[in-house]
């Protein structure tokens, strides 16, 4: 009986090379190429077990300079696109996912793409197989913050809710407190809090405490350690690595970004900021 259309009528050799199976993977994807390509506020990828783009659509090529020459990303690594500084760091975390085989669910991050302002995005990874199980390369969507949805009924409860962290961002998330405000389970706020804001209440609190910490950095005068302690972390090393997990670089390296002739807008200043989640 044939296969449906587009898929091949016999699985990959045991054997088969890596390169061929990740192509055969490939020439599947490249079928919902322009689909990949109208996604204005996402980023799509494919990348080899050595890290380097396979497959990219038009809004990553925009974003890295490119216009809609999408082959001028390919065979390259995110650390031959991006600065040095979190190019690394992008590359490090492609190469841990293909030696370990893990997933990226979710991951809240701050893109700095070169020439652009930086922008948070929720990132997913996962690791691509071969017949055998051995993994060939990855894929993976980063997908823009979203606004918020206005017009849901629970969305005044919740608004309250965000304004509260955002008010309080120093002190530690206390989920009882704020789902007794919402009149709430538990349950029910973070179920809530990510259909109405695409978040967690979490995530919620890290992008607010970031915001603030990207603002601080701005000046001089604000050592990295005050700027821990301003944003709500006890612990300098906990905040540097938060930082460096969600931004790709260090805060101080971040600072030292600020100071250049291509320095992003501090997020405080931008439209998509904590303080403004549409509530």
């Amino acid at each position: 009986m044939p296969t449906s259309p587009g898929l091949p009528d016999e699985e990959p050799a045991a054997d088969a090379s890596p390169a061929s199976t990740l192509g055969a993977m490939l020439a599947h994807f490249a079928l919902l190429a322009p689909v990949f390509d109208a996604m204005p506020d996402i980023v799509f990828f494919v990348k080899d077990r050595h890290a380097r783009y396979a497959m990219v659509n038009r809004t990553l090529a925009r974003r890295c300079g490119h216009k809609d020459d999408k082959s001028a990303l390919l065979g390259r690594t995110a650390e031959d696109v991006f600065p040095s500084r979190f190019g690394r760091i992008y590359t490090a975390q492609d190469q841990a996912i293909i030696a370990q085989g893990t997933q990226l669910i979710d991951q809240l991050e701050l893109h700095l793409y070169p020439g652009r302002e930086p922008g948070w995005c929720m990132t997913c990874k996962q690791p691509l197989h071969d017949a055998t199980g051995k993994i060939v390369g990855l894929a993976g969507i980063s997908r823009d913050l979203q606004a918020a949805e206005g017009t849901h009924p629970a969305y005044s409860r919740l608004a309250a809710v965000v304004q509260h962290i955002q008010e309080n961002f120093v002190q530690p998330l206390n989920m009882r407190q704020l789902a007794q405000m919402a009149n709430m389970s538990i349950a029910q706020l973070e179920r809530y809090f990510h259909k109405v804001f695409h978040l967690t209440p979490r995530q919620v609190l890290l992008k607010t405490r970031l915001d603030a910490a990207t603002a601080l950095l701005v000046s001089n005068d604000n050592k990295v350690t005050d700027v821990a302690a301003l944003c709500g972390y006890t612990d300098h090393s906990a905040f540097t690595r938060q930082f460096k997990a969600t931004v790709g670089i260090t805060p101080t390296e971040y600072r030292a970004l600020l100071q250049t002739s291509q320095a992003p807008q501090p997020l405080s200043t931008r439209p998509d900021s904590a303080a403004n989640l549409n509530v």
